[in-house]
């Protein structure tokens, strides 16, 4: 009778191989995320770097995507044409970060701090601040941890970030100025809306361009643009990003931090962007706790610079913003 009862309790065969199957399936959709989540966040100084995903055909678009990215450390390819002078910052952990400081030809009417997004640089700010400094600003270009001039070759894609934004922020305050305005791009202006809240900032306004609503849909977007499934890739590539940073991915969200900024906002997007959708934009734009905030999509812009796509409509905005300040 028990061996009976033993033979009766057996899975079918079919059955076992298909289960066994999933498992290995399991364990090798998490090693491709894990590895993901790791080169997504750590550069590297190899100059056969390759960031892309492009490939012949689909096996190899698999491979580069199970391999994870490769992303060339951000390096700063243009300085400013006027004078300015490098600040240098330092963490609480001693990561030196390194800022660019330039005071308006003019009589100043506050100092804007501007910050980039992930894999980019403070060179690539060097449009927005421009501009800033023709409108009768002060500027402060920041690299964050890992990117530009600044130690270290990773990044929290937003999370940490914020102890640079409270160091620009406390220096900018530490030279008498009493209108700062702070500036962001992508993964910037996440950071931006996280470090208001986290320390207490109070700034005159936030211009916010091209945030993404979380670091999930952050990840949906690369699924998207590769032509891959969005999901589980963005969820477990969120969830290996928290574990080897230390952090709860699926908390990193924009929507959450807007909940507590209650100065002056404008948030500014690429009505083509593929990386950022006007649906995120709006979830953000609704969740802002400030009533004082305004909107402004881009016809023609991608997930690029706003004022180099389209210059004109960028200064009548952001002008007709700043004035509403005063």
């Amino acid at each position: 009778m028990d061996e009976k009862k033993k033979k009766r309790r057996r899975l079918p065969s079919w059955l076992r191989w298909t289960l066994w199957v999933l498992l290995f399936q399991l364990v090798l959709i998490n090693i491709s995320a894990s590895i993901y989540a790791y080169r997504l966040t750590h550069f590297t100084v190899s100059q056969s770097a390759d960031a892309s995903h492009s490939g012949k055909n689909i096996f190899s678009k698999t491979w580069k995507l199970f391999t994870g990215p490769h992303y060339l450390r951000p390096a700063i390819k243009d300085k400013p044409s006027y004078a300015y002078d490098t600040v240098q910052l330092t963490t609480q952990n001693g990561t030196v970060i390194d800022a660019w400081y330039a005071q308006a030809d003019s009589t100043a009417r506050g100092t804007v701090i501007l910050f980039h997004g992930v894999g980019a640089s403070k060179g690539l700010m060097l449009p927005e601040a421009a501009a800033f400094r023709q409108f009768g600003y002060n500027v402060f270009l920041v690299d964050f941890r890992g990117h530009g001039n600044s130690a270290g070759n990773s990044t929290t894609m937003g999370m940490r970030e914020t102890e640079e934004v409270k160091l620009a922020y406390a220096y900018i305050q530490q030279r008498g100025e009493k209108t700062i305005i702070l500036w962001g791009a992508s993964m910037g202006a996440v950071v931006l809306a996280k470090a208001v809240g986290e320390y207490s900032l109070t700034p005159a306004a936030l211009i916010l361009e091209m945030p993404f609503s979380s670091l999930q849909s952050h990840l949906k977007a690369r699924a998207r643009v590769l032509g891959f499934p969005q999901q589980p890739f963005a969820f477990l590539v969120t969830g290996w990003i928290g574990l080897e940073q230390g952090y709860n991915g699926y908390r990193h969200s924009a929507v959450r931090y807007a909940k507590k900024i209650n100065c002056p906002v404008l948030m500014q997007y690429g009505e083509k962007d593929p990386y950022v959708l006007r649906e995120e934009v709006d979830e953000i734009y609704n969740a802002l706790a400030s009533p004082e905030k305004s909107k402004a999509g881009y016809p023609n812009a991608w997930h690029e610079s706003l004022v180099n796509n389209d210059g004109e409509l960028w200064e009548k905005e952001v002008t007709a913003f700043l004035k509403g300040l005063r």
